[in-house]
């Protein structure tokens, strides 16, 4: 069996990936690794057979494809939370990763480890495999005699460590999470206002009897009130209708509401009294559907840009992107996939349906051209040697220079004729396969290196590099959340500097948060730790 898979290196791949992800959803106390059980897996294979590897190449397209996918779904939010808090995010970002560094240093003076020992142990505590690319780069230019003994050291140190320092950040972010009591479900209240975190929508029938709104415009209404729904078909004297900006309620009337169910109770207070109507089961002329956007003509333009009040008697009251039912805004952006739910005339739904396409399977597709034509332009701005001085360079390489490219276009969503922007089914099991590939590849090909320097070193880097990545963690989760306020489910996404942590995160949160986190710092941190990693070992050797 071990030399078959030794034969067919796509046959190790999939039985790795198949195992790990079978290992992953076994829930023991109600947790489980997910899909980062398949790294463990593939380290328990790479231990059995030092000949057991997968092509570097798998390593690199799934990286590439992952990190892409994750900076174009990040996109439009990592922006935002930069026009908000750039300098805040930044400042905090940068001391968390000096703080890392220091850590290192202390733990060189206690454990004697040399200056390329403890700069490999950084670089895998960290999980950062550019960063000790770097080193292993400057050991080769600048100590030909000694480079191959340093670079020996370098790899032991990062090999051992990099295991742990997966395992750490997921042990911090769950010890961190039982000392501060996180309740997900509270923090999903205050993050929805800035994060597709979603919460479940109804709807209610409510009658007018407050004198303070009637004969209003609903524009000024909502502007003075600020309720967090949206109005639907409305019954005044006896004949049904749409509401608009434009409408004016009197006592009597009876309107429908859709929101969340604290959102609806404040609005009713405000409005009148809840009522039992058959007013949302009336289909005698206006209709419910749900209509797929298809059209990739629609893509990235905002409700408010469509005019569908005035080229249809119709309005969008929700709005369903993967798993989230949110409100539709004005300025709500549409994506490939989205599932528009409308009330409209019968006689406009078809039109409506050939307007926005409604089709499932052109809505899952991906765009090849403008997919590859992202990656490529990522490849390329990775590829690119940054030089600062004779000493000291470095490339984004297949993570940063994708990364940076997805948030860009993501941020964009289309350019003309092309949409960058992926549909989120799409998106996700691209993020799932390539996550699949990179965690399997650095399994296989980590794990006989860890038997094989198994000694009473390793011991104590495998220690080490336990205190790098849970000190790193709970500072960045205790500082964040307690000093600087922000909300651990994005923390959870900054301390996840590697993909596997990143995946346990969100099946924690059971929401995209953490990726925002994850996209925010991840641009920064790569270049940081790439410094850091060189600052050591100069500093230190």
């Amino acid at each position: 069996m071990i030399q078959m898979l030794i034969d067919y290196p796509l046959l190790l791949l999939f039985t790795v990936a198949s195992l790990g992800y079978l290992f992953g959803s076994v829930k023991i106390r109600g947790n489980s690794l997910g899909v980062a059980a398949v790294l463990f897996t593939g380290l328990a294979f790479g231990a059995m057979d030092a000949r057991l590897q997968i092509p570097q190449i798998i390593f690199l397209l799934g990286l590439s494809i992952y990190v892409y996918s994750i900076g174009l779904s990040s996109g439009p939010s990592f922006f935002d939370s930069y026009k908000k808090n750039g300098v805040r995010d930044f400042i905090f970002a940068t001391s968390m990763l000096l703080f890392s560094g220091l850590v290192a240093v202390g733990l060189w003076a206690l454990f004697g480890f040399s200056a390329a020992t403890i700069t490999g142990i950084y670089a895998g505590s960290t999980t950062n495999t550019p960063a000790l690319a770097g080193v292993l780069d400057y050991m080769n230019n600048n100590f030909p005699e000694t480079s191959e003994s340093l670079m020996n050291q370098a790899v032991i140190g990062y090999s051992f460590s990099y295991p742990m320092g997966v395992l750490g950040g997921m042990i911090g972010i769950v010890l961190m999470e039982k000392f501060l009591k996180i309740n997900y479900s509270e923090e999903n209240k205050i993050l929805k206002k800035d994060y597709p975190v979603g919460g479940r929508l109804s709807s209610a029938t409510v009658e007018v009897t407050n004198d303070a709104i009637c004969n209003i415009q609903l524009r000024d209404l909502q502007k003075t009130h600020d309720w967090n729904v949206n109005f639907g078909r409305m019954m005044q004297d006896g004949e049904l209708s749409l509401t608009n900006w434009d409408t004016r309620f009197q006592k009597g009337d009876t309107i429908m509401l859709v929101g969340e169910k604290e959102a609806l109770n404040e609005a009713i207070q405000d409005i009148g009294k809840p009522v039992d109507s058959p007013l949302a089961h009336d289909r005698r002329y206006y209709d419910v559907a749900r209509i797929f956007v298809s059209n990739p003509m629609l893509v990235g333009r905002s409700l408010a840009s469509l005019n569908i009040a005035e080229k249809y008697n119709a309005i969008v009251t929700r709005i369903r992107r993967g798993d989230v039912d949110f409100l539709a805004k004005s300025d709500t952006v549409l994506e490939l996939g989205d599932r528009i739910r409308f009330i409209a005339r019968r006689e406009d739904l078809a039109e409506l349906s050939d307007y926005f396409g409604d089709s499932y399977r052109q809505s899952s597709q991906v765009n090849l051209f403008s997919f590859g034509l992202g990656i490529g332009l990522g490849l390329i701005l990775g590829s690119i040697e940054f030089s600062f001085g004779n000493d000291f360079s470095f490339k984004l390489g297949y993570a940063g220079g994708p990364l940076i490219v997805g948030l860009v276009l993501g941020a964009l969503r289309r350019t003309g004729p092309i949409v960058w922007s992926l549909p989120y089914s799409a998106n996700v099991t691209l993020q799932q396969l390539g996550l699949i590939l990179l965690l399997a590849v650095i399994g296989v090909s980590s794990g006989h290196a860890l038997v094989e320097n198994l000694s009473i070193e390793s011991l104590w880097i495998f220690l080490a590099s336990g205190v790098i990545s849970l000190l790193t963690a709970f500072a960045i989760l205790f500082v964040g959340y307690k000093v600087v306020k922000m909300p651990f489910s994005l923390l959870m996404g900054v301390v996840a500097n590697q993909p596997a942590i990143l995946e346990f995160a969100t099946s924690r949160t059971k929401n995209r948060v953490p990726t925002f986190g994850y996209a925010m710092v991840f641009p920064i941190a790569l270049i940081f730790k790439i410094v850091i990693a060189q600052v050591l070992f100069l500093l230190l050797n």
